[in-house]
């Protein structure tokens, strides 16, 4: 499984949109620093997705992530993959007995299948969009990440780049 988190919050960056001719579009913008991090693991394999939405990025955080991902798959032992980002690193993280942990190259981020989870939700869920509070955008990225876990095809379709399948054909 590749793993990664995402931060989403109340600051929106406005992206472009569709007007006719002649008209500009207009674009609702705040300046709001409120965020929440999404956290998924996904399998490109077979389209599996995990995920959870918690209120920081930090070692403990990273733990209770990889112990949920652990008991969803308790009789499956867990290959991990993930960026060297500090809490990933620490000496606190908890790593669960079915899992181990291998990192990506510095400065890899297109090595990451889960990247494209984030465009996908960020382009479909979140474009120029404002947000009345946290909570708002917490429900609407549990909804997002929810419907992609229940589409295991579109996962699949969207993760598994072929250099992966190979890598994962030579293993077994």
């Amino acid at each position: 499984m590749f793993q990664d988190e995402a931060r989403f919050g109340r600051i929106n960056d406005p992206c472009d949109c569709w007007a006719p001719p002649g008209i500009r579009p207009s674009v609702p913008c705040h300046m709001v620093r409120e965020y929440t991090f999404a956290y998924a693991a996904v399998s490109p394999w077979d389209g599996v997705l995990d995920s959870l939405v918690l209120p920081v990025v930090n070692a403990q955080a990273m733990s209770l992530f990889l112990t949920e991902v652990s008991q969803r798959h308790l009789n499956e032992f867990i290959l991990m993959v993930m960026d060297k980002a500090g809490w990933h690193q620490a000496d606190d993280l908890k790593i669960p007995e079915n899992m181990r942990v291998i990192f990506l190259p510095p400065y890899s981020p297109e090595l990451n299948p889960v990247e494209h989870l984030w465009d996908d939700i960020r382009e479909k869920w979140f474009p120029n969009k404002v947000f009345k509070s946290l909570d708002a955008v917490e429900s609407l990225l549990v909804e997002a990440l929810a419907t992609l876990e229940n589409s295991t095809e579109k996962v699949k379709s969207m993760t598994g780049f072929k250099w992966i399948n190979n890598l994962i054909l030579k293993a077994t």
